[in-house]
């Protein structure tokens, strides 16, 4: 079985078919058959096709491939003295927070004890450079009825 046709019938299987009434599921199905067979049709071997999937995967979700410096331009000021990463666009500096040490918007995730997530003010993680974006999750205890 081809690449391809494993990921057609994947679609099907969640109900992303070729014959779905819904425009946008047709078109999503559309797009990403389109990728998997531009991917396919470059005859990656295993290793490859692995390590060409670990960029993707960070590339297209806006993560770095290698640790952030830090340096001067890798910021642009998006606020009155609040700067964001350009590599990175969840972290953030600026004068009046962490004395003006980077921080990262997601450094800690708050997880409910039905899966659900959130961030809050309690998620921004001050960082040092070099620096790895990373997420802690926090499991959230479960709330005792009175």
């Amino acid at each position: 079985m081809s690449l391809l046709s494993y990921a057609e019938r994947e679609l099907d299987l969640i109900g992303m078919t070729a014959a779905n009434d819904d425009e946008m599921n047709r078109a999503m199905r559309e797009h990403i058959l389109r990728m998997i067979k531009q991917f396919s049709e470059e005859g990656h071997s295993g290793f490859s096709a692995s390590y060409a999937l670990s960029c993707l995967k960070r590339l297209l979700a806006w993560e770095p491939l290698s640790p952030l410096t830090g340096a001067d331009d890798e910021w642009s000021e998006v606020g009155d003295g609040v700067f964001q990463n350009k590599r990175c666009s969840r972290v953030f500096k600026q004068a009046d927070r962490f004395n003006g040490q980077a921080y990262d918007l997601d450094g800690r995730v708050f997880r409910e004890p039905d899966g659900a997530c959130y961030t809050s003010r309690d998620s921004l993680v001050p960082i040092t450079f070099p620096y790895t974006p990373t997420t802690e999750y926090v499991d959230v205890p479960v709330k005792e009825n009175p």
